[in-house]
């Protein structure tokens, strides 16, 4: 596999953020880390969109998904090893291969299919969309929300991947997460 796809080996558990456009990731993980006091990757996908789209008013092509890719990893490896127990991911690799497949009818690149098969995750959180749909940019598909739900959480039970379905208010997520998240620490 090219090194750009590669996952940097760590000690430290990581937990990723999981699920349809605008369900509450962004908000959950940067919660969660200043709770724990730890590190978290950002949306790669959403920072290398909103400036695509700032300077030519375009949106996503099949061009831009491996550049997703790369940039989302290479965050992720640089934050992996300034961790120090716990790192956070607003969202990963299977996340940026679910949308590809679901906007291209089924084609994925291979490297982003390898890397999302390679790469390692302690636990995800699968966001609900019972929060309310927040209109930006970026976010197209507010009546596919329920669709969307069902394909990400089919992308877990096919991978075999343990995952904790979060939903209700953003305190009931957060006191869901954090308790989810100390039994992991306290078992590893």
């Amino acid at each position: 596999m090219e090194k750009a796809f590669e996952q940097t080996p760590s000690s430290c558990v990581k937990i990723v953020l999981f699920g349809p456009e605008s369900s509450g990731k962004t908000t959950l993980t940067a919660q969660l880390a200043a709770h724990f006091n730890s590190k978290w990757v950002p949306e790669y996908m959403r920072t290398y969109l909103e400036l695509k789209w700032k300077n030519s008013k375009t949106s996503i092509e099949k061009k831009d998904l491996l550049p997703i890719a790369k940039g989302h990893i290479k965050d992720e490896n640089r934050l992996t090893l300034q961790a120090d127990k716990l790192l956070l991911l607003d969202t990963n690799v299977l996340q940026i291969k679910t949308y590809c497949e679901y906007y291209y009818n089924g084609w994925c690149p291979s490297q982003l299919i390898q890397a999302s098969q390679q790469h390692r995750y302690d636990y995800y959180f699968l966001t609900n969309i019972d929060v309310p749909w927040q209109k930006d940019n970026l976010r197209d598909r507010p009546n596919d929300r329920d669709k969307m739900f069902r394909i990400f959480e089919q992308q877990l039970i096919k991978n075999n991947t343990p995952y904790t379905i979060l939903e209700g208010s953003k305190q009931e997520r957060l006191k869901s997460a954090i308790a989810i998240i100390n039994s992991i620490i306290k078992h590893k």
